[in-house]
């Protein structure tokens, strides 16, 4: 008898170790994504102006990451590697449009590109798709370059999507959180009449320019600021609010208690106070003002509160949501799935995080190295960047590369990144180069990894 106690409760607590969320309930998932928003810019990450209550909220119930990123600063690429778990060299979709320097906008050759890029998609199974598997509905909302709803593996949703007219980034998903969330509640309906488990993506074109908040906030941000930046403090508090709205909408619902919520941005932003655009080192970059952003992870009595020291990036997001729906986890998918961290409060086995950045315009859809611009590595508090030689045909002024050797830069001390510490440790560039090349060897791209004497 006593033999049968010890193997049941040694079977219970291995079950326990690795199904930490109740088989008999799979959770829903929600990602909450904003868009072009810095990384300091919310109240739980200690802005002194810009309110941000409902994610506040969250966060003092959350895992949250102050050091959290995304592996490339620049919204279609970000999103892509949402969808698929991989690196935008992976997936191929390393820009935002096909560069028009070599098929017109209107050509013909422009839109077999565009459909070329879409078609990239097709060779990995997204999140929605693997939980479709397991029974889940879900559905699309804001920003989604890669075709329609349907074709992303969404099981409902808003973009029409490519080749439909404005069908380039989202189209009448665009419309989500400035125009309310009542697609959200009408799928959120359905998904209670049929009792199923859902995804939600909610990526709203906020705080995205345009800045054209209510007059509300606006009057509430103008207080001897300069317009750009008030519109911009006031977009954040806007899309704030809307996440107070879905939050509100799973509540009243019953859906709250069984849901664990994503945040994130999918790239970083710093606004420029002269004009109504993004300041150097910015969106597009590799720097911590175009790749950084807080991430947290939601889902009270299951995943442990706190802020957490530990580096963690968005391609660790896939495997973690499709653990936490007990779905098998793909062997080729290069994130960490994070929940039995997240679930125990133990400290993440990683010491090293990876990124790189292509230009906006994509000179050659079947090579992604031809418009590589930048690798970078975070090791502790060191942070290499390595600036390659690809062609950027727009955006020249958000890339003017002056430096052209390597970067090396203290973010727990220097977290602006104004002092290049490369010549004063060499040892730590090579070592970090080393990592930088094998973790993605390049073949042809060419940097300089010799700090100058």
């Amino acid at each position: 008898m006593a033999h049968r106690l010890r193997l049941f409760l040694s079977v219970v607590l291995f079950s326990a170790l690795f199904v930490p969320f109740s088989s008999a309930a799979p959770p829903n998932i929600v990602l909450l994504l904003s868009d072009d928003m810095a990384w300091t810019d919310y109240g739980f990450m200690g802005h002194p102006d810009i309110q941000t209550p409902n994610l506040d909220k969250l966060a003092s119930e959350a895992a949250v990451f102050p050091r959290g990123y995304v592996p490339t600063g620049l919204c279609r690429p970000s999103l892509a590697t949402l969808l698929t778990g991989h690196y935008a060299s992976t997936h191929g979709v390393t820009g935002n449009d096909p560069s028009p320097k070599y098929a017109a906008r209107d050509s013909e050759l422009f839109s077999r590109q565009r459909a070329q890029l879409i078609s990239y998609l097709d060779r990995f199974e997204t999140v929605p798709e693997a939980l479709g598997k397991l029974g889940y509905l879900s559905h699309q909302s804001g920003k989604l370059w890669e075709g329609s709803y349907q074709n992303a593996g969404f099981t409902h949703g808003m973009t029409r999507g490519f080749p439909q007219p404005g069908g380039r980034h989202g189209d009448d998903g665009l419309k989500i959180g400035r125009n309310g969330i009542e697609p959200i509640n009408e799928f959120l309906d359905l998904a209670v009449a049929e009792d199923k488990p859902f995804y939600l993506w909610y990526a709203p074109f906020m705080p995205h320019t345009p800045h054209t908040p209510p007059q509300r906030l606006l009057d509430k941000y103008r207080d001897g600021r300069p317009i750009t930046i008030a519109k911009y403090y006031a977009m954040c508090e806007w899309f704030d609010e809307t996440c107070g709205q879905l939050m509100e909408s799973l509540e009243q619902r019953g859906l709250d208690d069984n849901t664990m919520i994503v945040y994130l941005t999918d790239n970083g932003w710093i606004q420029d106070p002269e004009k109504n655009g993004y300041a150097p080192r910015s969106k597009q970059t590799p720097y911590e003002g175009g790749v950084r952003t807080p991430i947290f992870y939601w889902m009270p009595g299951k995943i442990k509160a706190g802020t957490r020291p530990e580096l963690v990036s968005s391609i660790d997001i896939y495997p973690t949501m499709l653990a936490a729906a007990g779905a098998p986890l793909p062997d080729d998918r290069p994130g960490l799935n994070l929940l039995p961290q997240l679930t125990s409060g133990d400290a993440i086995p990683r010491d090293t995080l990876f990124g790189e950045g292509f230009a906006h315009d994509i000179a050659d859809i079947e090579d992604p190295e031809a418009t590589l611009l930048y690798r970078w590595c975070i090791e502790g508090k060191w942070k290499l960047l390595l600036t390659y030689d690809g062609e950027v045909n727009r955006y020249q002024s958000t890339h003017p590369r002056d430096e052209k050797g390597p970067q090396l830069f203290d973010l727990i001390a220097d977290p602006a990144e104004h002092n290049n510490l490369a010549k004063e440790n060499p040892e730590v560039v090579a070592r970090l180069a080393e990592k930088i090349n094998n973790w993605y060897p390049v073949k042809r791209a060419q940097t300089i990894t010799t700090p100058s004497p």
